[in-house]
């Protein structure tokens, strides 16, 4: 599919278009390295170094405050009640449920508090919480969602697939049930394949799939953007937790 093609032409040519999948789909390549990145395959498995998922534990928690400042934008800016209250709703989730399965990770692996508690951002991590800002702080809704539909999306499609690859899908429980993994790998993965969260996603994306196709030339070329870049850092921070990045990894693109 053409970087250039717009979701006009995109739309023309399929028979249920959806404007996230036309924004997944520009760059496949990109998307596919993200979701099935060396570090959360080697998470699914058990295989991940404790070292390595450390390392990644301290970046996200560094990373998350800018996250949930990101979702409160989307909330003033969200169309009407209904779409407040999923968004505070997922905020509560991540703000009660998420923090203490952090605290009770960090306990586990060791890693002293004032590492995680005042974390120093890696550059993959600044430049993430600066692009999160800009684009709620410098748009409207689409340009909010823009960065908010692929940062949890990406997290949805592996947690999912790992947990349809290494869990056992007879089990009782979570979706992580048989796969003999650390609570630390476990619930990471269950939190992000839970159906709770896949239909939260699954809402998040509508969103941003009702208001994409209205908007100016201009603002689509700029959402889209901000959707590939979302999904690049991603990958450039799984890249930095395992110690994968290069300097050639280390692009700069601007949205």
């Amino acid at each position: 599919m053409s970087g250039g093609e717009t979701y006009a032409d995109y739309a023309a040519g399929v028979e249920d278009p959806r404007f996230t999948e036309w924004l997944r789909d520009r760059d496949r390549a990109a998307w596919d390295a993200a979701v099935d990145h060396r570090f959360v395959r080697e998470l699914g498995a058990g295989t991940l170094s404790e070292d390595a998922f450390a390392r990644y534990l301290v970046q996200d928690y560094a990373f998350v405050g800018e996250l949930v400042g990101t979702f409160g934008y989307a909330v003033g800016q969200a169309p009407d009640m209904a779409a407040k209250r999923s968004l505070v709703e997922f905020l509560d989730t991540v703000t009660d449920e998420e923090d203490d399965y952090f605290e009770r990770s960090f306990t586990a692996l060791g890693v002293d508090d004032s590492r995680w508690r005042d974390p120093e951002p890696s550059a993959v991590t600044a430049q993430f919480r600066d692009l999160l800002g800009r684009a709620a702080r410098e748009g409207g809704y689409a340009e909010t969602l823009a960065v908010l539909v692929p940062a949890e999306w990406v997290y949805e499609t592996w947690a999912t697939a790992a947990a349809e690859r290494h869990g056992d899908p007879d089990a009782d429980g979570p979706p992580s049930a048989g796969m003999g993994l650390p609570f630390y790998f476990a619930e990471w993965v269950d939190l992000h394949a839970v159906e709770p969260f896949r239909a939260f996603v699954g809402w998040l994306s509508g969103q941003l799939d009702a208001v994409g196709p209205t908007l100016s030339p201009r603002r689509e070329a700029r959402v889209a953007t901000l959707f590939d870049r979302t999904v690049e850092l991603e990958r450039q921070f799984f890249d930095a937790a395992s110690d994968a990045t290069t300097a050639t990894d280390e692009r700069e693109v601007s949205p």
